[in-house]
């Protein structure tokens, strides 16, 4: 993986099986995962000490601690965090989300498999699917999006700013991509590189400086490729955005070209294996959130793609189907999602014909570790 510094622009070449480094800079490299994020020189001092002094387990302990700047939740608990770095091997997925202490943020990831925003996410990838080889992800979470496109032999680079997403996404996701940690609001260290598929899913909308950042994305679009953004917020939505936000004639600037959907049209669109159809950037109080594309030509059906699981997926039953019903892992989970989770009706109350449960999401394909 070829990587540039986020400080100069200059080509980092491995110094050590254990960094990067370009004239009068040095970055760390834990558990395969280089570490590029800016204004954390402390940190990465302390990586490196670690790194070089011959305790890896200490440096991936240093930067488990690592929050993004918005974040509100706890902070970690060093005992805890060593827990998880020494019994990493037998924890599950949410086991090592509660050492991180990751609060809500574990719910979402956790049940992240069925909720409706992911699930018109992969839908729009679908619709405008070209056969990419090769794939980016900014604010890739812990790689559930990532885990879809490398069961059918996509390389991948998922980006974020949290090493500790990139590190669950390794360990128990998405094990088959690369990762890199930087913070878009630097100069990307993947500048210059080119995908056939560049994604943003549920994230850019909470990101600095988006006209640049729009940019970037568009600029890792090798020619012919895709730029795909999921779940961007309606400012004007009946009973406030559930987010940050921005009106339809602020995002229209952003996006002034791209094919633009209500995101209730590309869910509908998985559930009846239908053809969506684009929205454009229209102003309508009912639209909670848009998610585009630029590039990928007309849009086909979402008959079987990877909107639906892999074919060698071992199906299990949703976790969240609890005595037939919903078993909201939260009141927060439940009035951000529910009204969109169609697995969660009964079939005699579901706006079209009922499909397979797996289509529906009452079955879904969880991690072996989940």
């Amino acid at each position: 993986m070829t990587l540039a510094s986020p400080l100069t622009g200059r080509p980092l070449r491995a110094d050590t099986p254990h960094s990067l480094a370009a004239p009068g800079e040095r970055w760390p490299v834990v558990d395969g995962i280089p570490y590029l994020r800016i204004g954390s020189e402390g940190l990465v001092r302390v990586a490196l000490d670690h790194l070089d002094a011959g305790c890896p387990d200490d440096a991936l302990v240093a930067l488990l601690t690592d929050q993004d700047d918005w974040w509100t939740g706890p902070a970690t608990d060093l005992s805890e965090v060593k827990t998880l770095v020494r019994e990493r091997d037998r924890l599950s997925l949410r086991e090592a989300m509660a050492l991180l202490r990751l609060g809500p943020v574990a719910d979402y990831f956790a049940y992240r498999w069925s909720d409706p925003t992911y699930l018109a996410g992969l839908a729009l990838v679908e619709a405008h699917w070209t056969g990419p080889a090769h794939a980016f992800e900014l604010a890739c979470g812990i790689g559930h999006y990532l885990r879809e496109l490398t069961a059918r032999d996509v390389a991948c680079l998922g980006a974020d700013v949290v090493f500790a997403k990139c590190w669950l996404a390794k360990h128990w996701v998405a094990p088959a991509a690369d990762y890199v940690v930087f913070d878009a609001a630097g100069a990307w260290p993947v500048a210059g590189r080119q995908f056939e598929l560049v994604m943003c899913h549920d994230a850019f909308y909470f990101l600095p400086d988006q006209p640049r950042v729009a940019d970037a994305l568009r600029d890792l679009a090798a020619p012919g490729g895709v730029v795909a953004v999921s779940h961007v917020h309606n400012s004007a939505v009946a009973g406030g955005a559930k987010g940050p936000a921005r009106t339809v004639d602020a995002w229209a600037a952003l996006f002034p070209t791209a094919t633009v959907y209500d995101e209730r049209t590309l869910l509908t669109a998985l559930m009846t294996q239908a053809t969506p159809t684009p929205c454009g950037w229209t102003p309508d109080t009912g639209v909670e959130a848009w998610s585009l594309v630029e590039g990928g030509g007309r849009a086909r059906p979402v008959a079987g793609g990877i909107a639906m699981p892999a074919d060698a997926a071992a199906l299990r039953p949703n976790p969240l189907l609890g005595e037939g019903r919903a078993a909201w892992p939260s009141d927060r989970y439940r009035d951000e999602y529910a009204a969109g989770c169609y697995w969660a009706m009964a079939d005699h109350a579901l706006p079209f014909v009922p499909p397979d449960d797996a289509r529906l999401r009452r079955l879904v394909d969880l991690p072996e570790r989940w």
